[in-house]
């Protein structure tokens, strides 16, 4: 297929000053704005108010350049924002912890684990291993993006979109997401030991498998 990627991001030396230069400053060819971010950060932060699930601490894993810090902050104004990032071009620039979501493993747990555009970069196995430690990682609530299969055919911009990644299903994601985590909508999931009153009208349809 000719749009296929053809080849995937296999390190974190991979992710250098010209991928960033290209996906993340260059607005020309930049994969996201400020604005999206402020708008996804006010989401999150919103779903969570409504639910009820405190957040006073907050893990950005794969934070790249911090477009959720400032939008954070405002949104969240109690919560303490860190980010964990793989690139060591980032983390000689930021004030990143340097580390993988696939093994990374904090003295304790998150209210909040943001995995934005992540997991797309992982093998198959690499993947599910991340997912599974999200639930380390998280005390209460989720967030969770990743471009798939359908986004790639129907959604995403393709002339600034990176193809070097993993292409899978939603699907493929939301099977394992479902083993430790319950889904609340646009992304947010909550662990499954973690209580919230959802109203039954606000739940996702159809109605969840494990």
């Amino acid at each position: 297929m000719k749009d296929k990627p053809k080849y995937r991001r296999t390190s974190a030396a991979a992710f250098d000053s010209a991928y960033f230069r290209k996906y993340y400053f260059d607005a020309a060819t930049r994969v996201t704005t400020a604005a999206e971010m402020r708008s996804r950060a006010l989401l999150i932060a919103a779903i969570l108010r409504h639910t009820g699930i405190p957040v006073r601490t907050i893990l950005d894993a794969g934070c790249g350049i911090g477009l959720l810090r400032k939008p954070f902050a405002a949104a969240l104004p109690r919560a303490r924002y860190q980010g964990l990032e793989a690139s060591d071009y980032l983390c000689a620039r930021y004030p990143w912890i340097q580390g993988s979501v696939v093994d990374f493993a904090p003295r304790s747990p998150s209210d909040l684990v943001v995995c934005y555009d992540v997991l797309q970069y992982l093998d198959d196995r690499d993947a599910a291993r991340a997912i599974a430690n999200l639930a380390t990682l998280t005390r209460s609530a989720l967030y969770v993006s990743a471009l798939t299969k359908e986004d790639w055919r129907a959604n995403c911009d393709r002339t600034r979109t990176d193809r070097s990644v993993h292409l899978r299903s939603g699907d493929w994601y939301r099977r394992r997401l479902q083993k430790r985590f319950s889904y609340l909508g646009f992304g947010v999931w909550l662990r499954k030991n973690v209580a919230a009153i959802v109203w039954d009208m606000e739940r996702p349809w159809p109605p969840q498998t494990a």
